[in-house]
């Protein structure tokens, strides 16, 4: 059996832009918007059919980490109708999913803004080492969008590594975070019914820390033992739960051959924790499943290398760099056990807040190109930290608005003055010093 073929043919290049955005999750959403409101003509492309990211069909929340003042993230949070602990600004509990794709479809909704939902990335156009667009491809075959400049929000660096830009994947053994698939119960009991964050939630039930009372039934027989870090996040809804539970371990989801068993798993899990939780906890007898995300949580993927690589330990330092465009971001080290349950590490690596370069966002060896989210430049620590929405959503904002400036002024990312770029940014009233 022949194992290449040589494939070509002519295509449609369908419309060019002054930027190209891959990607409508938080970041892209982002990058898309602020670039518009530049007065930059945007293309957003999107191989779902919503738009959101995990905001909307991967079913993630709450919107976790934070950010300095002024940036999207506030504008998103307020749009969705999340209350927010006025102390820390920490989001406290899951937002209305459906509500999310009608509001972010509106926000996106710009005059500047071309939206090609169920379009999938097939492949780049360059001319030598510079990005010129994207091959794409949706329900009416495959054409081109060509772009001054190109934002890879996909999470996975799709286009950085169609690019050619170099990526890396894990830790030193190659091993990720696990997957998961998020989902929302109903029919919890608010009088009895236990709330847990995560793995730094010391709260109890029946005198005991909730985490150790379901790791002890684990040990038990009562649950998988990949499945006893149970999480449970209200939402704007009593009675209902956010579970971010389920977990497959060995997974890399730009594996098409992985995509379909993992995500089997992970619904026949959905199955198991509900049995538990009728079981096992006061308030839940009742409860049940109401919706899931359509597509598998992903917390890691590619890291695409940039001109900067930004490290856990600076990170724990407050790190501040001349050329900052996102500014205070803060979450701790959330490494899930790439071999097991619960955390990597044996003690949880907090943050002071940090700053992010924009060295992180240029892409080595190839132009014209930007990256935001989760697949920014920063080693496999580091990347436990910066991959939640808040933070993307304020990497989105920045990228977004540089490559708008970036067509207006015909010159390219590493030749943006970033000075300019910072004080545009500022002048939208997004805090970057202090």
């Amino acid at each position: 059996m022949q194992n290449v073929i040589n494939y070509t043919k002519q295509l449609e290049v369908k419309a060019t832009y002054d930027v190209v955005v891959a990607g409508s999750g938080p970041a892209g959403i982002c990058a898309a918007v602020a670039a518009a409101r530049e007065g930059a003509r945007v293309a957003l492309v999107e191989r779902y059919g919503v738009v959101g990211g995990n905001l909307t069909a991967g079913y993630v929340g709450p919107i976790l980490g934070m950010v300095g003042k002024g940036t999207m993230r506030d504008e998103l949070v307020q749009l969705l109708g999340v209350p927010q602990n006025d102390m820390i600004g920490q989001t406290g509990c899951a937002h209305d999913f459906e509500m999310a794709k009608i509001r972010l479809a509106e926000f996106v909704n710009h005059p500047n803004i071309e939206v090609y939902l169920q379009t999938t990335v097939t492949d780049t156009v360059k001319d030598g080492n510079t990005i010129k667009g994207l091959v794409v491809t949706a329900g009416q075959g495959a054409f081109v969008l060509l772009g001054k400049v190109v934002v890879d929000a996909t999470g996975d660096g799709v286009v950085s590594y169609l690019a050619g830009a170099e990526c890396q994947k894990g830790r030193e053994d190659g091993l990720m975070q696990p997957v998961t698939l998020e989902f929302t119960i109903s029919g919890v009991d608010e009088s009895k019914g236990v709330i847990c964050i995560g793995d730094v939630d010391d709260v109890c039930l029946g005198g005991e820390r909730f985490l150790d009372y379901c790791k002890r039934l684990s040990l038990e027989g009562e649950l998988p033992e990949r499945l006893a870090a149970v999480r449970l996040h209200p939402t704007t809804h009593r009675g209902e739960r956010q579970v971010n539970t389920t977990q497959v371990n060995g997974v890399d989801m730009t594996r098409v051959d992985h995509i379909f068993k993992a995500d089997l798993e992970l619904r026949q899990q959905i199955v198991t924790l509900l049995d538990f939780f009728h079981k096992h906890l006061p308030g839940y007898e009742n409860c049940r499943v109401i919706s899931s995300g359509t597509t598998t949580g992903v917390r890691e993927t590619r890291r695409v290398m940039g001109d900067y690589v930004i490290t856990a330990e600076e990170m724990a330092a407050g790190c501040r760099f001349e050329d900052v465009i996102v500014h205070r971001a803060e979450f701790i080290v959330d490494i899930h056990n790439p071999e097991g349950s619960g955390q990597a590490e044996e003690h949880i690596q907090y943050c002071d807040p940090y700053d992010l370069p924009y060295r992180c966002f240029t892409p080595k060896g190839v132009e014209g190109l930007y990256t935001a989210g989760r697949c920014i430049s920063g080693t496999h620590r580091a990347h436990a930290s910066y991959r939640v929405m808040s933070i993307c959503m304020a990497m989105g904002e920045a990228v977004g608005t540089a490559a708008a400036m970036c067509a207006e002024q015909n010159c390219t990312p590493r030749e943006l003055d970033v000075k300019k770029l910072q004080n545009r940014l500022i002048n939208k009233g997004i805090e970057l010093y202090g």
